[in-house]
């Protein structure tokens, strides 16, 4: 047994080198790197995560975090002003806070969101800046978005199951990071290697991250291979897609 088979967190620390393999190929071409090592059936995630908008794309090791379903309430008949301070000092500062995990994140990250299914936008335009100035490449996650248009003005690239209006307060808290989640039915383990673009998102074990990305890279020249061809006949001008 490998070491990243032993401790797939402890993998976290050198996909550096594994990363750099999977440059510029497609979800599809993961999935068919998948398909060739035996693996027909992993990675895959539900086609209901998709980006905030078209054209948004990714790849990175997996930074994995928690959230559920809270049973925190908002005090009983506090005021506005009370419910600025209970929301932003305690909420924000003790209950639903990336302040446990954030300073973790390395260059090359995807915060992957294992999100309570609650119409909770837990990720927003603020949130996923902030982890995106500490180095994370993008977001996914299994719950909800919100500031929309914000997020696509920014461009960090953002994957998710709904859009949604709600804050978290009330309604669900940070449970833990670093620890194995699942996005729908597919396991993601930190330092997993996590490919999104506008057919979904896929995840592929780090241990297996190598010969899937290997194969993947055959396909995709094989494509551009033949595609090209047919570019070449219609007259087109090449572009970065059959180059």
């Amino acid at each position: 047994m490998t070491t990243s088979e032993a401790n797939p967190a402890a993998a976290a620390g050198g996909t550096d080198e594994v990363l750099a393999l999977f440059e510029g190929l497609r979800v599809a071409d993961v999935r068919d790197g998948l398909d060739w090592v035996g693996l027909p059936h992993r990675g895959s995630v539900t086609r209901e995560i998709s980006s905030v908008t078209p054209g948004m794309s990714l790849c990175g090791r997996a930074f994995t975090v928690r959230s559920r379903p809270s049973d925190k309430v908002v005090p009983h008949g506090i005021s506005p002003e009370e419910y600025t301070d209970w929301a932003r000092e305690y909420w924000y500062g003790e209950v639903n806070t990336s302040k446990a995990w954030r300073d973790q994140l390395r260059p090359g990250d995807v915060v992957v969101i294992e999100g309570a299914d609650l119409g909770v936008g837990e990720v927003g335009s603020n949130n996923s800046l902030g982890w995106h100035t500490l180095g994370a490449v993008g977001v996914v996650t299994s719950g909800g978005v919100r500031d929309v248009d914000e997020c696509v003005r920014q461009g960090v690239p953002i994957f998710a199951r709904y859009r949604s209006q709600s804050m978290t307060q009330g309604r669900i808290e940070f449970a833990d990071a670093g620890e194995p989640v699942a996005l729908g039915d597919v396991l993601v383990r930190r330092g997993d290697v996590v490919v999104a673009d506008g057919d979904g998102v896929i995840v592929v074990p780090v241990e297996r991250a190598e010969e899937v990305a290997r194969y993947g890279r055959q396909e995709l020249e094989n494509d551009k291979a033949i595609r090209r061809g047919y570019y070449e006949t219609l007259g087109w001008p090449l572009d970065e897609t059959v180059r």
